[in-house]
């Protein structure tokens, strides 16, 4: 079953193309696809996991969610590389009548695979790689050897379709000198990656994968000061994310940790005033104390009493670990580009909180979502929206320019040139809605991934 909420927002964008600038006007239709049903209790591995993540001490929200996802061992991504669906072929498009006969395809080859989800990039394989390419075609500077890092590459589905799009479509020397390097965590993955672009022998040279974890600065080397392009994927809405609570709607934010209970069998969360480092930046970035230290004295008297008489305690996730891959990002390519897709909003949420994440598994083609976070214990998906002003926000903070922003003495301009686009507008412009359209007009891309959207940053020599 599909689930709409439509919501309309005009959001008047600019960005400088070969086609001349582009101007849009974004239209939000909120879209997912979510069976919500109770999940089977967990198996006596799985609930031995679950609290085994955390050990004596507690610990934070964002290490208790990446444990979850990317542990060596019970991880879901690290030991589940069918989590992330491989099609065995190209969907043909022009040979289905319209949308009842896609969804029944769709649903036949969920059903088939028995796997928690296709990406938008293997649905559509493969010209949503080749609108990523032409993108990059159309942005960089092909006087120097091209160089892509993709973060969280998946099956290879985006690498060998944007090698593919070089080779046919790039001058020789373009296609012949450029790198592509994937960085992905998961060693099951990155196997997959290396068969599926190695289908084109002369791919090969060209790609390599290295498998470690993206955010972790070690595995970088040097800093890199010649262009390149960054790529990424659905990969914002599985980073590890932190959580603050506040009892009521004056009182100051706590951090969230996860502790065991004395049983040793449950887990609960415990509050510590605000001290990580990431964290407190986070919410510097967010700016969340803005509405209480501008506020009058008697306002803020107002505010205190009506706390008290209703308490609503606040819940708030925020992305840590977008934060800390971009703060690692910009430190060693400092001339990168980037292009990350993810889901804007999340439909039928279970968890509190704002930009809360589903924690979902599937199972015979149905979706089984839990109600907490703490329930995940390496079977299930936890991902997240993307709020894509907060990570337009985030990016100018990493390249330095929020904080040359916030000292007064600086008139240094943004070191980021940076767009939000909606999923078809991105492919209008950049791919070939053509192949991807039905016999009766319908287009899946362009009509049913509406709450997913394309961010574009790149470097600016605009700083005087």
């Amino acid at each position: 079953m599909f689930i709409r909420t439509l919501t309309t927002t005009k959001l008047p964008l600019l960005f400088l193309t070969r086609k001349g600038i582009l101007s849009l006007s974004l239209s939000l239709i909120r879209f997912f696809d979510v069976i919500p049903s109770e999940p089977s209790p967990p198996t006596l591995l799985e609930a031995l996991f679950s609290t085994h993540i955390v050990g004596d001490k507690p610990i934070l929200v964002r290490d208790f969610i990446h444990s979850a996802l990317y542990d060596s061992t019970h991880g879901y991504f690290s030991q589940r590389s069918g989590s992330v669906g491989v099609l065995d072929k190209s969907i043909r498009f022009n040979q289905l009548q319209g949308r009842k006969a896609y969804m029944k395809y769709l649903d036949d080859i969920y059903k088939k695979h028995d796997i928690a989800w296709f990406t938008p990039v293997e649905l559509f394989k493969p010209w949503y790689a080749h609108g990523i390419a032409e993108a990059i075609m159309r942005t960089a500077n092909l006087s120097v050897p091209l160089k892509i890092y993709e973060i969280g590459g998946g099956s290879g589905t985006c690498a060998k379709g944007i090698l593919d799009y070089m080779m046919l479509n790039a001058p020789a020397k373009v296609y012949n000198n450029m790198t592509y390097i994937s960085v992905e965590i998961s060693p099951s993955l990155a196997e997959i990656q290396r068969e599926t672009v190695g289908e084109v022998r002369t791919h090969l040279s060209k790609f390599r994968v290295e498998c470690r974890d993206a955010a972790d600065r070690s595995g970088w080397g040097d800093v890199e000061q010649q262009p390149c392009w960054v790529i990424m994927l659905e990969v914002l809405d599985n980073l590890p994310h932190d959580l603050i609570y506040s009892e009521n709607q004056v009182s100051p934010w706590m951090e969230v940790w996860v502790e065991k209970q004395r049983d040793r069998e449950t887990l609960s969360e415990l509050y510590k005033p605000l001290q990580d480092s990431l964290i407190t930046r986070c919410v510097e970035i967010m700016d969340l104390e803005k509405d209480h230290s501008h506020q009058s004295s008697s306002m803020s008297k107002a505010r205190s009493i009506w706390s008290k008489v209703f308490p609503k305690p606040r819940r708030c996730w925020l992305p840590t670990g977008c934060l800390r891959l971009l703060e690692v990002l910009h430190g060693v390519l400092p001339k990168m580009s980037l292009i990350a897709s993810d889901f804007s909003y999340l439909p039928d949420v279970r968890i509190p909180g704002e930009r809360a994440p589903l924690v979902s598994t599937k199972k015979d083609g149905n979706s089984l979502d839990y109600g907490s976070y703490l329930d995940a214990k390496g079977d299930a998906d936890i991902f997240f929206p993307t709020d894509f002003w907060l990570l337009e926000n985030i990016d100018h903070y990493c390249s330095g320019w929020f904080k040359m922003h916030q000292d007064n003495s600086s008139k240094q301009g943004k070191k980021r040139r940076t767009i939000t686009l909606d999923t078809s507008s991105f492919m209008e412009e950049f791919g070939l809605p053509s192949k991807t359209r039905t016999k009766d007009g319908y287009n899946p891309l362009l009509d049913d991934f509406k709450n997913t959207k394309v961010y574009l940053s790149v470097p600016t020599h605009n700083i005087k």
